[in-house]
């Protein structure tokens, strides 16, 4: 039979918080993290694009000088969330007098991201072109290798079992719990450290999603510019961040006395094979996926309470997804409250989906929906009951739905349970 796998610990940073409590309290209040790029080069390149979200906690402010400069911005976020999660589950630092309160070898590291270290590739090529190879860094391949984030997590925290990335775009964040719950109910692993990360919050990012016309465009109204569901949608808006999560047996958990958030009851994986960057008109992908999560977990429409929706406020995106939720739950989808956190937080890309695992965990334990902002006039499409502000759930029980989906037709869902 399999392990039952619990949550134990959370972590974050993100354009409205850098820690899960901030990051819970903006969901809750509505906080926009999208802002106007201040940087020189959006006037260099002339970039029709010229909003994003960034992480409201700089990484300098958190990491070391030398920490920060051997890792690329996007294996920092990820530092910064999976030691948070690691304290939150109640784990010793890993050079603690007992830290060895956990076997090592059992212990393993999943982590996606879309990307993967875009900054120091590029920053890498500018430094070549301009003052020769003499003058790129020696750490250059290590921070720039996509596995970089997974291999920075698994040396921080000791964990030796296995250091896996998961790369699918902007399902790779949920991909990674897809993968977790395989290594713990298998038998494979006691604890994993599953999370994703991104911060390609760089000009070639924005001139290529630019001609691709997936952006928003509203330039002068940064804090409405993501907008899910909404009529007047134009594109999503790109951010960074990262989100990292402490998977655990029941029995380990247990065991040590930790603290549970709640269950991970299942997970679902699915491709369109259709198009690179469009999704499946009628969403079947999607809805297999979830089906899958379904099966795997377990649970039937009935049981699901609140989900936290892709929604990426992009026009071709938004409505596909709204039709797999209502394919796979059926006439229980008029009960089930659904949240698009993206109109706050932005796109993160390959850390979405890890990020909203953690506002779908939370709104499980503490029994409210967080917000959907800037939705004035919902496309008749979207068969949804869409939150637009905080709303109380079912007292007890349920169960809650995070989606993603990526480039690729790469489909991603996962599940968490109330213990």
């Amino acid at each position: 039979m399999p392990r039952k796998v619990v949550v134990t610990g959370l972590g974050a940073t993100t354009p409205i918080g850098g820690n899960v409590p901030e990051l819970w309290k903006n969901a809750l209040e509505g906080v926009s993290g999208v802002s106007k790029l201040e940087e020189d080069w959006v006037e260099t390149y002339d970039l029709a694009v010229r909003i994003a979200a960034s992480v409201s906690t700089p990484a300098s402010e958190v990491l070391s000088r030398v920490e920060a400069k051997r890792l690329d911005p996007s294996g920092q976020l990820s530092l910064i969330a999976a030691r948070e999660a690691w304290a939150d589950a109640g784990f010793s630092a890993p050079n603690a007098d007992d830290a060895e309160e956990v076997d090592p070898t059992r212990v393993a590291t999943v982590f996606g991201t879309g990307i993967g270290g875009a900054w120091t590739l590029l920053s890498g090529w500018d430094t070549l072109r301009e003052k020769g190879p003499r003058r790129v860094m020696p750490l250059t391949v290590p921070m720039l290798m996509p596995n970089g984030n997974a291999a920075t997590v698994s040396m921080e925290l000791k964990a030796r079992r296995a250091a896996i990335t998961a790369v699918s775009a902007c399902a790779s964040g949920t991909e990674s719990f897809y993968q977790g719950l395989d290594l713990i109910r298998l038998g494979k692993a006691d604890v994993v450290i599953a999370g994703g990360a991104e911060s390609a919050n760089h000009p070639i990012n924005f001139a290529a999603f630019g001609a691709m016309q997936a952006l928003s465009r509203r330039n002068d109204e940064p804090e409405r510019a993501s907008r899910p569901y909404d009529i007047d949608r134009d594109g999503f808006v790109m951010a960074e961040g990262a989100g990292a999560v402490i998977l655990e047996s029941e029995e380990h958990a247990r065991a040590r006395g930790a603290r549970i958030y709640c269950e991970l009851a299942g997970a679902g994986l699915s491709a369109d094979a259709f198009h690179i960057t469009a999704p499946d008109d009628a969403g079947t992908g999607a809805t297999r996926a979830i089906a899958e999560a379904m099966e795997s977990g377990e649970f039937v429409a009935e049981d699901v309470i609140h989900v936290n929706a892709h929604a990426t406020s992009t026009p071709k995106g938004d409505i596909p997804e709204a039709g797999a939720v209502r394919n796979a739950f059926g006439s229980a989808t008029d009960n089930i409250p659904v949240s698009a956190t993206k109109s706050m937080t932005g796109h993160m890309l390959g850390g979405s989906g890890a990020v909203e695992a953690i506002l779908a965990i939370k709104a499980l334990t503490e029994r409210t929906a967080p917000c959907t902002i800037n939705l004035e006039n919902k496309d008749p499409q979207i068969d949804l009951d869409v939150v637009t502000t905080p709303r109380e759930l079912r007292k007890d029980g349920g169960v809650v739905v995070s989606n993603s989906f990526g480039f690729g037709g790469h489909n991603a869902v996962v599940a968490f349970r109330d213990y």
